[in-house]
């Protein structure tokens, strides 16, 4: 195991003697120890409740005998970051969680890492240091917020910055934007549409480095904890494989999430994140390949800010493994392609359907 670099020999005594200060056993020390990357911070509405879902990836990595070990990751939201000095920061925080995550990793030499994460920068932050280090990882993400319903319609985040416009415009009064205000964003979890935070966690699932529902499951559905329980049991299975990130985020898989992106309609700023990602697995993708990928893709979601759908319309109609399965129909994904599941892009699809097809057209 790596960690026996800190962790094993007679040398190593005072190490252990660390560990035991805090309460590890030998027991513990014997198995594989499992960073436990958790982002959770009380500023943003996709990361207040991670803690929670620390506590399920643990029990999980628990129960396939593994060791949890946890720490932190800064986070910007970059909703609340917006229209001042703040977005300045929201890119550059990418590369500081890459950067904190190599330098825990690196010095306590840990054996594999579940990366808890949710947002726009965090998410591919995290994704880049997995592809750096390259040792077993997952990464499961706390999931979307519901959609507001006002009127009988759904509403989210775009609705209150349409809602501004119509106040600063004198279309409706100070109390219809508060009402607006107060039921856009109804839960936690990663804004309803598919904007930054959500299209990344589809990318990653569609990438095959997060386990099928990561994308649409969401944040306050019990099967969101379910999936966080199996993602540190399988980080295990990925451990004694020694199935590491490099495997799976191979030329075809960004194809693969490529694809998906057009056909969901994703977030423009996938253009940033997913060559950086790329970059960091030693791989180009470049913006005329997403050109070419679009040419053949056809665009199947109509979600919002762009049409009426929101994420969890998307989990109902079968989530991301449904539009997978929908492009490997049409010969338009490679369904070799490995995934943290052990199985192949193709495996994980046998008997996956779309459900509706007016969401999944």
């Amino acid at each position: 195991m790596r960690s026996d670099l800190m962790k094993k020999g007679l040398e190593r005594a005072p190490h252990r003697s660390l560990f035991k200060a805090m309460g590890y056993t030998d027991e513990e020390l014997a198995r594989p120890l499992v960073g436990v990357v958790n982002s959770a911070n009380e500023i943003i509405p996709g990361h207040i409740y991670l803690d929670l879902i620390a506590q399920d990836v643990k029990a999980g990595i628990r129960l396939a005998g593994g060791t949890p070990v946890e720490f932190p990751v800064i986070g910007v939201c970059d909703g609340i970051a917006m229209n001042h000095e703040g977005m300045k920061f929201s890119l550059p925080s990418r590369e500081l969680i890459m950067d904190s995550i190599e330098v825990m990793v690196r010095a306590h030499a840990l054996d594999a890492l579940v990366l808890v994460t949710n947002c726009d920068k965090i998410i591919p932050g995290m994704a880049m240091a997995a592809l750096s280090l390259n040792i077993p990882t997952i990464m499961i993400s706390g999931g979307p917020m519901l959609a507001g319903t006002t009127g009988g319609k759904d509403v989210d985040l775009s609705n209150i910055f349409e809602a501004v416009g119509k106040r600063a415009a004198g279309l409706i009064s100070d109390e219809e934007l508060r009402e607006i205000e107060d039921i856009t964003c109804p839960t936690c979890g990663s804004c309803a549409g598919m904007f930054t935070a959500n299209t990344m966690n589809c990318m990653i699932e569609a990438l095959g480095f997060a386990l099928p529902g990561n994308g649409t499951i969401p944040a306050v559905y019990s099967a969101r904890d379910r999936l966080a329980k199996e993602a540190g049991r399988q980080i295990m299975t990925l451990v004694e494989r020694n199935i590491k990130p490099r495997d799976i985020l191979t030329e075809k898989a960004f194809d693969n999430a490529v694809a998906v992106d057009m056909a969901l309609g994703g977030s423009t700023n996938t253009a940033l994140h997913l060559p950086a990602l790329a970059h960091a697995a030693g791989l180009s993708l470049t913006l005329d390949r997403f050109d070419e990928i679009s040419a053949r893709t056809p665009h199947l979601c109509s979600m919002s800010p762009g049409g009426p759908h929101h994420i969890q319309d998307l989990y109902a109609a079968g989530g991301v493994q449904a539009v997978m399965a929908r492009l490997v129909q049409g010969g338009l994904i490679d369904g070799n392609s490995l995934t943290v599941t052990g199985k192949t892009v193709a495996e994980n699809l046998e008997g996956v359907v779309v459900k509706d097809d007016a969401v999944i057209r």
